[in-house]
């Protein structure tokens, strides 16, 4: 919505009106308009308002209505607030706001009995937009009389005006609750439901009816409420308060499913009990009354439900409150999890029908609860296998779902060096055996894409006709069972797993036993990537060594967690010199953004961002006029200029010798240099580039075919279809799908997730330091040599 500008028509002087559907309807005053959007600032937004209607900015209230509920003002004192509102209003033209002033009584501190010296009448319980004589009529009488706006009364019974304690005036009598003073948006809020509970003879169609109506009554009227009987057929009440005479009986009336009222005793003795807990405010009231506002702000906070509740209603939720009628709103919202299981065979066969060539397959456990699901589609098999290196990264993130789970992903590199999905899971947990299934899944996948031959003639020799099979290079964590996995599922073919250097220094450092400080194993860290990125053994020695001299058990376990498998100097596949799997950082954060959705929403977010991005990049490449792709462009660039100060020395062979801060032996026919920065690459290192440029040929030809700006196109030439909704299925339909899906038995725990620390993180906090002995694992209070020194004195 950045940029958007929303229209504020103000308004002023009115007055709120309320429907027989208990709508809120603005009459008279006069109104304003003005220009706003995301940009600008609460002070000079409040400012420009108060000039519009000459109103003062102390006293100035600001409100507003959400899109689409015109029961519930939300008002606006921050700039969190502001910026609410405007996004709030993304999809209107228009935002309706309302200008009220907020009236303060003069010091008070010298009038009798008084206990403050500031009131407002907001707290004394006079509506702010009440007429200015009658604002100066209570003020007048307050003074008169001693009696001081804010204080509370401990009344007992029915009242309901000022003028049933003291004589004041009808025309000024101020509203006031059981418990003291009225607070006025806590009736606007409530006032509806005042009358939902009207007496003996009152009829409802069901239990149901009348339990939700005593409920907002008790909301309403402020107070808190136990059942004594509660079955299908009659329900009896009493206040909690013990000692309150409160009560109500209701029961079925014979031969129809009527519920009425039978008895009731409509007095309280008691102060209520609802301002100090929720108890009233069932799970389901709580959706009811945030749904609109969290289908407009799906990031709407329990802590925020919370304060909103007590706010707008006097009602004292708990946290577990709000969290558990926020699942039960978005529940409402986006559809049941439950039903989304169930959904799943006719979701997957509506994915390979809308999206010919894609393989989707699920499996469940022996009671039919759901345990795994596979999506490939053809637009991303089909771009891997014509546009992008075999090259693949292997990693996991943990859904935070209803039934949790983890998703598991590959992911490949464009010729642009930007992240292209390629297939993803979801599954009960992370295990050998479910990474086992992925890659299964993967390569069948894979293979089914080169049967098809989904190569076109054209295409083919467009791209110098592709071989049926390439060799893939895996970028994987070594743990969770991939090592074994990889080269089992695919021991028939040529495949490299190379380790993610991540995890690796991760698992280096949580391997340690000694105890290091935070700046040494940071240090350690350091060498073992440079150990890792140096291209030829030398340079590893080099590094290895240094790692020796800060701990041989680092190098001990570094030289037996097989090198050839993550080192440049030894790894004998490509992988371009992408050390790490989690490259597909833009995939995962779409994952997060749709986790908390039922399992087929989620699926079907991420295949829309999928569709987008395909759809977005293959517009973007139409434009570009270079051979190469701009990132791989610009690293050509770089390394043309570095190699023209260079030396060359020609020969009638291949191979030349190339004099700059080193001598390297580039072998033009088999595009390799002793620097090996061509073979890691993909792209003519400086050496290659003076070599090339020296015998008059076109380095653009040596470069590899997956950074050209053709196969950039042809990774992004299919399409992900849309699955319509229309054609989502109802009842009948699933009931006829023969297999049957249910949830998983793991649900997650109520209540914000625990944050769990990664092992980098709990391998490199911050270690203890003496500072007496410099010693590490404990302090100087703790220090063993100090209390030595001090023994031996």
């Amino acid at each position: 919505m950045t940029g958007k500008k929303v229209i504020a028509i103000c308004q002023s002087g009115g007055e709120f009106e309320t429907d027989e559907d208990g709508f809120l309807n603005y009459k008279g005053g006069d109104a304003h308009a003005m220009e706003i959007d995301d940009k600008m600032k609460y002070k000079n937004f409040k400012t420009e308002v108060a000039e519009m209607f000459n109103c003062n900015l102390g006293t100035m209230i600001v409100k507003y209505f959400l899109p689409s509920n015109k029961k519930t003002l939300i008002t606006i004192s921050n700039e969190k607030d502001l910026k609410n509102m405007i996004k709030f209003h993304a999809d209107s033209e228009t935002a309706e706001i309302f200008v009220m002033t907020e009236v303060v009584v003069p010091d008070a501190s010298q009038m009798p009995g008084s206990r403050s010296s500031r009131t407002t009448l907001s707290e004394a319980g006079v509506p702010v937009d009440a007429p200015p004589n009658v604002i100066e009529d209570v003020i007048d009488y307050s003074n008169q009389s001693g009696l001081l706006f804010g204080d509370s009364f401990d009344i007992v019974g029915d009242i309901n005006h000022v003028d049933d304690v003291i004589d004041i005036p009808p025309e000024i009598a101020v509203p006031l609750n059981v418990v003291g003073s009225y607070h006025e948006k806590h009736a606007k809020a409530t006032e509806i439901w005042q009358n939902n509970i009207t007496g003996v003879g009152q009829r409802f169609n069901s239990v149901h009816e009348f339990r939700e109506a005593l409920r907002t009554y008790a909301i309403a009227h402020q107070f808190a409420f136990k059942y004594k009987k509660n079955d299908s057929h009659r329900v009896t009440v009493k206040c909690k308060e013990e000692g309150c005479p409160w009560r109500i009986h209701a029961s079925r009336l014979s031969t129809t499913q009527l519920i009425c009222i039978k008895k009731m005793n409509p007095t309280h003795t008691c102060a209520g009990a609802v301002l100090r807990t929720g108890n009233q405010a069932t799970r389901s009231w709580v959706a009811s009354i945030i749904k609109e506002k969290l289908k407009a702000d799906p990031n709407y906070k329990p802590k925020d439900i919370v304060n909103d509740i007590k706010q707008d209603y006097g009602i004292q939720l708990n946290y577990f409150q709000a969290w558990r009628g926020k699942e039960i709103a978005k529940e409402q919202i986006q559809g049941s999890y439950k039903e989304a299981y169930r959904q799943l065979p006719y979701f997957c066969e509506k994915i390979m029908e809308t999206n010919p060539g894609s393989l989707t397959t699920f499996t469940t456990k022996e009671d039919s609860s759901f345990h795994r699901l596979f999506i490939a589609f053809h637009a991303s098999l089909y771009g891997f296998e014509l546009g992008c290196r075999p090259l693949l990264f292997l990693d996991s993130i943990f859904l935070r779902s209803k039934y949790q789970g983890t998703l598991l992903a590959a992911t490949a590199a464009d010729g642009n060096d930007s992240v292209f999905p390629i297939a993803f899971a979801v599954v009960d947990s992370e295990s050998d055996d479910n990474w086992r299934w992925f890659l299964i899944q993967l390569k069948t996948a894979l293979s089914s894409c080169r049967d098809m031959n989904v190569m076109a003639d054209r295409e083919a020799a467009a791209i110098n006709a592709l071989p049926v099979s390439r060799t893939i290079t895996f970028v994987a964590d070594r743990e969770k069972g991939l090592r074994e996995s990889v080269a089992e599922v695919f021991k028939n073919d040529e495949v490299y797993h190379a380790y993610c250097l991540r995890y690796l220094s991760e698992q280096l450092i949580r391997d340690l036993k000694g105890q290091f400080s935070l700046e040494v194993k940071r240090l350690m860290v350091e060498d073992l990537f440079a150990t890792a990125y140096a291209t030829r053994p030398d340079g590893f020695q080099r590094c290895i060594e240094s790692i020796k001299s800060i701990s041989v058990e680092a190098y001990n376990w570094i030289m037996q967690s097989e090198p050839d498998h993550w080192a440049n100097a030894f790894f004998p596949g490509a992988r371009y010199n992408h050390m790490t799997s989690n490259f597909g950082e833009l995939f995962y954060s779409w994952v997060s953004d749709a986790d908390e959705l039922p399992i087929t929403q989620m699926v079907d977010s991420i295949r829309g961002k999928i569709m987008e991005l395909i759809y977005t990049r293959r517009i973007e490449s139409n434009q570009w006029l270079t051979r190469l792709t701009p990132s791989m462009e610009e690293k050509f660039e770089k390394e043309s200029l570095k190699g023209r100060s260079f030396h060359v020395s020609l020969s009638t062979g291949n191979t030349f010798e190339v004099r700059g801060d080193s001598i390297e032996l580039v072998d033009i026919g088999q595009c390799s240099c002793s620097c090996k920065g061509w073979q890691l690459t993909g792209l003519p290192c400086s050496h290659a580039m003076s070599v090339i440029v020296c015998l008059g040929r076109d380095p653009y030809d040596y470069c590899a075919r997956y950074f050209t700006t053709s196969s950039y196109r042809l990774t992004y030439s299919e399409s992900v279809n849309p699955i319509p909704s229309a054609e989502r299925p109802g009842r009948n339909e699933i009931s006829q799908v023969a297999v049957t899906v249910t949830p998983p038995p793991t649900r997650r725990p109520p209540g914000r997730p625990t944050t769990k620390k990664t092992a980098s993180q709990e391998s490199m906090k911050r270690q203890l330091q003496c500072s007496k002995c410099k010693g590490t694992g404990h302090n100087k209070s703790t220090c063993k040599e100090l209390a030595l020194e001090f023994s031996t004195i």
